[in-house]
């Protein structure tokens, strides 16, 4: 039997990082096994014939100067910077992202009942409750027109159901709001001011984002990381997992980075309310399909925006305009993302020809464009659905693995809506809590936990 002190389940940015700071900052022993071939999860890069494709577009928005810091010392001056070019194709016509902003190129009357909506929430102000529903504070916060026209039908695309259920807890850095100024010049005039959280990236120039993992699981230990190394069955009682191809692994703290549903689904015993808090968890899947054309500098563009309902997709990136290095000489790949419920069935072959029906309706791609690859890459737990049930079942579930020093992190065990970044200070907090470092650790933990405390 293998014994070590940490066991952390997956080998993505928020595994490799809590291991990488447990070394760094303490003297506990750590395990990462992760269930692929490779490190990275979500957060790698596959080769596919010449071309290098992640899964979809995963960029480095960086804002905390130890994350920062951190992350370009990683990357050994392998990266670029870009200022986002990002677009909204509806109405026929391209504007600028976001649209609450830029509704300058709209057909006048829309551009018209955008603006007037808005100034309505400015002269005549909605009381909203305590706790609003996605929908209601849209309409409250961009009035009906902006709400109509883009939040409303680009949302319900994404999150495929009714905005009604959805809590605004996700949206507070993803969802930009811009001063009644901005709204009136941006109708007016070609706006180029940037909004958002995400206004400029960093990419590496050469290997995908791979180069990310890969270069975090270089500084760890030697057969610290352990891959084709599935978790199967977890024993929280005896602190024994058992995992595939290693055998039974006895651990004092247990860090899990999977898809919270699924880790839970992997342990025993749960509580009676643990097991009916998972049943409340949803999320939606996307299908992202990465494709290879014959045909260089298809766009200047880094990505557009779908609202319509006539496109299945809700999203096309231009990634070989993030590193012409993912694509050969002459060929350009892109990446188009479909969101699906995690319980609606999918025919990837019906889905395939609606996307490049619509990519040739809608002008990205034309009839003399050769395809060089077309490769599906889901995203099985993409999306968090953040729905009024879900924070009261992340509470309970949070309180009851507390209680027994499980520690759940990053995109997809803290169950929530994140970035690279965050992810991997994620790890970094988790590690010093871990050790009993810094009372500060325990204040950026889960909000959840918090609110219970």
């Amino acid at each position: 039997m293998i014994k070590t002190d940490v066991l952390i389940l997956g080998g993505g940015l928020a595994g490799l990082s809590t291991a990488h700071h447990l070394n760094r900052l303490g003297s506990l022993s750590a395990l990462v096994v992760e269930t692929g071939p490779f490190v990275g999860g979500t957060a790698g890069t596959e080769r596919h014939g010449e071309f290098l494709f992640d899964h979809t577009g995963h960029l480095l928005h960086l804002h905390d100067a130890y994350g920062k810091k951190f992350i370009l010392s990683l990357l050994k001056g392998n990266w670029a910077l870009h200022s986002r070019s990002s677009w909204i194709h509806s109405q026929g016509v391209a504007t600028r992202y976001p649209f609450q902003a830029n509704t300058h190129g709209l057909p006048w009357p829309s551009a018209e009942d955008c603006v007037a909506g808005f100034l309505k929430t400015v002269h005549d102000p909605r009381v909203l409750p305590k706790s609003p529903s996605f929908r209601d504070w849209c309409l409250a916060t961009f009035g009906a027109g902006i709400s109509r026209q883009f939040m409303f039908p680009y949302n319900e695309k994404l999150w495929r159901g009714p905005l009604s259920r959805l809590t605004t807890e996700w949206q507070g850095r993803f969802v930009p709001k811009p001063a009644p100024s901005e709204v009136l010049y941006g109708a007016l005039m070609d706006q180029k001011k940037f909004f958002g959280y995400n206004a400029d990236f960093r990419y590496p120039v050469r290997g995908g984002m791979q180069v990310l993992p890969d270069a975090l699981a270089a500084g760890l230990k030697q057969g610290q990381v352990r891959t084709n190394c599935a978790a199967r069955f977890v024993d929280l009682a005896s602190k024994t997992a058992v995992v595939e191809n290693l055998g039974e692994v006895q651990f004092e703290r247990l860090v899990n980075t999977m898809p919270l549903v699924d880790f839970l689904d992997l342990c025993r015993p749960l509580s009676a309310s643990v097991s009916v808090a998972r049943l409340r968890l949803r999320y939606n899947t996307v299908y992202n399909l990465n494709l290879g054309v014959e045909r260089p500098r298809m766009s200047e563009k880094h990505w557009i925006y779908f609202p319509e309902k006539k496109y299945p997709f809700y999203r096309v990136g231009y990634s070989s305009n993030f590193s012409p290095h993912l694509a050969p000489r002459g060929a350009s790949s892109l990446y188009i993302e479909v969101s699906r419920r995690c319980d609606e069935k999918v025919d990837l072959r019906t889905l395939e020809n609606q996307v490049l029906s619509g990519l040739r309706s809608c002008g990205i791609l034309k009839s003399s464009d050769k395809l060089l690859a077309k490769v599906w890459m889901p995203i099985r737990c993409a999306y968090v659905v953040y729905d009024f049930a879900r924070t009261p079942a992340v509470a309970a579930i949070f309180k009851h693995l507390g209680k027994i020093g499980v520690e759940s992190i990053g995109r997809y065990g803290a169950w929530k809506y994140s970035f690279m970044e965050e992810t991997i200070l994620d790890g970094k907090r988790c590690a010093e809590r871990l050790l009993g470092l810094s009372s500060q650790a325990e204040k950026t933990a889960q909000p959840e936990l918090k609110a219970l405390k």
